[in-house]
């Protein structure tokens, strides 16, 4: 118990400089990764921030890891990321890796099934139309639940239909 409170300069310092190491190598390998570490998260990018805090943290606080086995473990990462961003133009990865998306609401109706199975509620949706601006139920063509778990609303005048191809899934 004594060693939570126990206090050195030195491996105050050894923190410090590790933070400040592996943070510089994060920003480094972030840039040139590219914007899809940005992006919203599809569950492989999940995973890889899940194990970039998994990695920064052991490297900062754990005395056996050192600042290089840390950044060669982001390069690791990164390397592993821009792969499967690479393969995820192949439909076999893309099934493999990405969510679907899935119809909320078509023609102003609720899709029930598919909102119990999303787990979205109907307040979700109601919260989702007001930002479109939607004013009418007939306006809504469908509304989405994207890969990335934003929703989307389509809407317009009853005239104009949805281009299959906006729909493919």
């Amino acid at each position: 118990m004594k060693e939570w409170f126990k206090f050195s300069t030195d491996g105050f310092l050894a923190i410090i400089l590790t933070t400040i190491g592996i943070y510089v190598a994060l920003v480094i390998l972030t840039r040139i990764s590219g914007k899809r570490s940005f992006s919203k998260m599809s569950s492989f990018d999940f995973a890889m921030t899940v194990a970039i805090g998994s990695v920064m943290a052991t490297v900062i606080i754990s005395k056996s890891v050192s600042l290089q086995y840390g950044i060669s473990a982001l390069a690791i990462i990164y390397v592993i990321q821009m792969l499967v961003a690479a393969a995820r133009r192949t439909k076999f990865v893309q099934d493999i890796v990405d969510n679907q998306p899935t119809l909320l609401m078509k023609d102003g109706k609720l899709l029930e099934t598919n909102l119990k199975k999303c787990k979205v509620t109907e307040s979700d949706i109601k919260a989702k139309l007001r930002e479109a601006n939607v004013i009418q139920l007939s306006e809504v063509k469908a509304v989405v639940f994207e890969s990335t778990g934003d929703i989307s609303v389509l809407h317009g005048t009853s005239d104009k239909s949805i281009d299959e191809w906006i729909m493919d899934f």
